[in-house]
Order: C-alpha cells, then structure tokens, then sequence
C-alpha cells in the first residue's frame, strides 16, 4: 500500500525485481520508495513484500549526528507491513527487519537503494501459465 500522504503523487504498485530507491516526493512532506527510472513515482508494497538493501539499512535517528550507529538497522532484508492501522492520521508503511526492529519507510534515508525479492502470496505474475492437472502432466510434474 502506499501511505496515505501520497494521495498526489502518481503510484504504481512493486513488481518483484524492482530497482527502489528511498526518496522523498516532491507533492509530499514524507518518504517512500521509487523505481529507479522513475524516481516522481511511489512504488506501493503490499503487506508482505520483501526487500533487500544494497547495504545495511539506515534511518533518521534524533541523535544521528552524534551517534551514526544508532542510525543502523542491523540487516539489509525487511518484510514490508503496516502499523498504526487505528489512526488514521497516522503513518502506516513500515519495514520489519530479522531482528525484530520496526521502521517507518518515512523514517528511511533517502538515497538508499533496494530490490523487491519477494511479493506476498497471491500476487503472482498474470503471465505465468497456472498450473492446472493437465499442464502440469505436460510439464512431468506429479502429486
């Protein structure tokens, strides 16, 4: 999904492979993540979507300058989801990270870059041919 303060920004939803980069929106006070090519655009994650960093992720810390570790989330993976679903004038995209660490996407460092690894269950490509009994047999597969 993409939060609800980027209702004036043009959005696509994420396809797995995608090139992001964290970004803050021009129409927006807030952050998210573009395409690559196309950085005026959000690219909405479902609940769900992982994504890997090209490095260790990082945000904005209060006492970032004074001590740039904290700024470190402890992994490059996170599992995209949503928090804070009861207000609603609240931010809601948030990435989960392996170690139990929770972020708002608007609290990401701009510049940082990343690919979609994994779409949640369900979101499978239109193109892929589903595999019904018959082709399956085509294709040697067995129960």
């Amino acid at each position: 999904m993409c939060d609800y303060s980027l209702h004036a920004t043009a959005t696509r939803p994420a396809k797995i492979a995608d090139k992001l980069v964290t970004t803050s929106f021009i129409s927006s006070s807030t952050r998210g993540f573009a395409a690559v090519e196309e950085p005026g655009v959000a690219v909405c994650l479902l609940p769900g979507t992982e994504v890997v960093f090209d490095r260790e992720a990082e945000y904005d810390h209060i006492f970032g300058r004074l001590l740039p570790s904290r700024c470190k989330l402890g992994s490059n993976v996170a599992r995209f989801r949503q928090v804070n679903l009861g207000d609603p004038n609240a931010h809601h995209d948030a990435l989960e990270f392996p170690n139990g660490r929770t972020v708002l996407v608007t609290r990401l460092r701009p510049g940082q870059h990343a690919t979609v690894i994994q779409l949640p269950a369900g979101q499978r490509s239109t193109t892929e041919e589903p595999v019904s009994d018959t082709a399956a047999t085509r294709r040697g597969i067995t129960a």
